[in-house]
């Protein structure tokens, strides 16, 4: 048994050996990666296009607009004639061409204001964005740290089991020289087997946090991925004492990301609301359009034949007191002479050709209070917005006093447990000084080692979280990440 638990564990360290020839990935790369290939960053970063669209687009309004149009038509039977407005029987191709043009004098700026709120709009989209990244970065921070808290636990549990595998060996040799009962190896090798376990869980847990980290980093989780080794020793923090809440909070009403979005808006809304109140005014603008069109035509001519007369209809008075009928001659077509054509393109073009100018002067009377409905939701939208600011800084402040407190308790914790694994260091020594001579049965110096083992693990989780509370501080400090 005791060969095989060595050759799983051995086995095990190998494989360990193998994963860490890749590419290793630092903290701020981990975080950068996020930043540019995590899935919501890019939907943010959408709306945020979506927000500039919308601002380019109102900004390029208060220009003229200019529109040109043709139209090619043919028609049959009877129908007017575009080019001489004639009522006439026959088929013809006509080709319409028109320019137009508008533009607003004046409109109590609502659309300079629309401008502006679209701008705002899009400074918060931004604003927004970059919160999302300070959101993405702390959540990467965190599974990174995770990874380094469970690599340590890996390293002391590796540790215990070379410890109880070294144990077993000098039992064993004593139990075969018959200075020792059996039952003495035998729960040695219980105890290996337990931290083997232990070791296996333990890169479990490292694998488990790498697939976390991927997720948030949008990495195949099929894809080989490892980070660069770093002690919690290393990693720098700020003095508890600057980063009082007081302090902390002033910052982050300065610098985050989530205030500035608050702000902006609320710079949006107040522009949305003088462009509301503009529409209630009358509305100055001018127009103009230029115009022409062209027809086609081929009617053939034939020469008259006189072929006698026939009543008019009308009458005449006589002499004699009576009426007579007038007669009007009978033409019947001989042979074709020929045909009448249209007039040649660029002549009706010119011919056809014409111009209007106004000034339109819209007046809002009644809409179904749609407009004074529109502006007085725009000032309770600066209402809600002010709310939001306001509930958000309180809940920033909040967050940031309770994140401080839970600094300083993980930093006690953390000292707590250095101060325990030191006593439960001396108390094993002990142990096996008093096991080695006799003094001490092996159940009690594996409670011992198992004393102890499990203090450096609490001492390591406890460094870790009180590495990563800091850095939670220094976050809403708005300073960025510092590893």
């Amino acid at each position: 048994m005791f060969f095989r638990i060595f050759f799983l564990v051995s086995a095990t360290f190998c494989f360990s050996n193998i994963s860490i020839a890749q590419q290793k990935w630092n903290l701020l790369q981990c975080v950068q990666y996020a930043m540019d290939n995590n899935i919501s960053v890019k939907q943010n970063e959408i709306q945020a296009k979506f927000a500039y669209l919308n601002y380019k687009q109102s900004s390029l309004s208060k220009y003229p607009s200019a529109n040109f149009s043709n139209n090619y038509s043919y028609r049959f039977g009877k129908s007017e004639n575009p080019s001489t407005g004639i009522l006439e029987n026959q088929d013809f191709f006509s080709i319409g061409l028109n320019f137009q043009s508008s533009v607003e004098i004046f409109n109590w700026y609502s659309k300079r204001n629309s401008i502006l709120a679209n701008q705002w709009e899009l400074e918060a989209a931004k604003a927004g964005t970059e919160k999302l990244k300070n959101d993405i970065a702390l959540t990467v921070a965190n599974a990174y740290l995770q990874i380094l808290l469970a690599r340590e636990q890996q390293k002391i549990a590796a540790v215990q089991v070379q410890q109880s595998i070294a144990q077993l060996g000098i039992i064993q040799k004593q139990v075969r020289a018959g200075a020792l009962p059996e039952l003495n190896a035998v729960e040695l090798e219980a105890q290996v087997a337990r931290d083997s376990a232990n070791y296996i869980a333990a890169k479990g847990n490292v694998e488990q946090a790498k697939f976390v980290l991927k997720a948030y980093m949008n990495i195949d989780a099929g894809e080989p991925f490892d980070i660069i080794e770093q002690s919690a020793e290393n990693i720098p923090v700020e003095n508890i004492a600057d980063l009082q809440p007081e302090i902390v909070y002033a910052s982050a009403i300065a610098n985050l990301p989530q205030q500035k979005v608050n702000n902006f808006k609320l710079k949006a809304a107040a522009a949305n609301v003088k462009a509301a109140r503009g529409m209630l005014y009358p509305t100055i603008s001018g127009y103009g359009s230029l115009g022409t069109n062209y027809g086609y035509f081929r009617v053939p001519t034939f020469q008259q034949v006189f072929s006698g007369y026939i009543p008019s209809g009308l009458v005449i008075s006589n002499s004699s007191g009576g009426f007579t009928d007038v007669q009007r001659p009978v033409f019947t077509n001989g042979t074709k002479s020929g045909y009448i054509t249209a007039e040649p393109f660029s002549t009706q073009l010119n011919n056809n050709f014409g111009q209007s100018i106004g000034i339109n002067i819209s007046v809002p009377i009644f809409n179904g209070w749609s407009a004074r409905a529109n502006y007085e939701r725009n000032k309770l939208n600066i209402t809600t917005l002010e709310l939001q600011k306001d509930l958000d800084n309180k809940t920033t402040k909040q967050d940031i006093y309770q994140a401080y407190n839970a600094a300083i308790i993980a930093m006690e914790k953390f000292n707590s447990s250095r101060k325990s694994v030191e006593a439960s260091q001396r108390s094993f020594d002990f142990a096996t000084k008093r096991f080695n001579i006799g003094m001490l049965s092996t159940l009690e110096l594996i409670t011992n080692q198992n004393n102890l083992f499990r203090a450096k693990l609490e001492q390591v989780l406890n460094q870790f979280d009180y590495v990563f509370k800091m850095k939670v501080l220094e976050f809403y400090k708005g300073q960025g990440l510092k590893f």
